[in-house]
């Protein structure tokens, strides 16, 4: 069509309709939008609050960071979220991945430090050397299908060295977190 007769065409539609049509139009976007968002935040990606201090300095508490378990296979070093109603029924707990299955962990916490396959695990996210034992007993092989996790605030962390928590089935991992996204002044990946 020329912009002749398209402008004839436009001249024709009474005001009112041209109105309407447009009110329509956004309608349709706004919808499509939402819609759009509902499905991205219930299947792929979720927004999850860190509670609690034992994964300081990476996450504070009150941090909010984007989750996904979206072709997920936990990995050593990965932050991840899981539940584990022995714990507490009603919280996700935030750790890092130490080890995962078949790898097997022990600690010297006379000298602080975590062994993952007899060598140490470099950890430069931690702020202070592992001093508090917990529960465990090691040298201990973490199951098929299992992770053994911790938080980075060592010291103040209830995680794989609880037998309350221990050896943490990957059916019960949320997800993987990526990035903080509030506050924004601590906007960033997570690593």
């Amino acid at each position: 069509m020329s912009k002749k007769r398209i402008a004839k065409n436009k001249e024709k539609v009474p005001p009112e309709l041209r109105a309407r049509r447009e009110t329509y139009d956004w309608i349709q976007c706004i919808i499509t939008a939402l819609i759009i968002c509902v499905v991205v935040f219930s299947f792929f990606i979720r927004v999850i609050d860190v509670s609690g201090s034992s994964m300081n300095p990476t996450l504070q508490d009150g941090d909010k960071m984007l989750v996904s378990d979206l072709f997920y296979k936990p990995k050593v070093g990965d932050v991840v979220i899981f539940k584990k109603d022995e714990y507490d029924p009603d919280k996700a707990l935030v750790k890092r991945v130490i080890a995962t299955e078949g790898q097997v962990v022990n600690i010297d916490f006379d000298l602080g430090i975590v062994y993952v396959d007899g060598e140490p695990f470099e950890e430069a996210y931690i702020s202070e050397l592992t001093r508090n034992k917990l529960d465990f007993i090691g040298p201990q092989t973490v199951p098929e299908n299992c992770v053994f996790v911790m938080g980075d605030n060592r010291n103040a962390s209830t995680d794989s060295r609880d037998k309350r928590i221990g050896m943490v089935d990957v059916r019960l991992i949320i997800g993987r977190a990526y990035c903080v996204i509030y506050p924004t002044n601590e906007i960033g990946w997570i690593s």
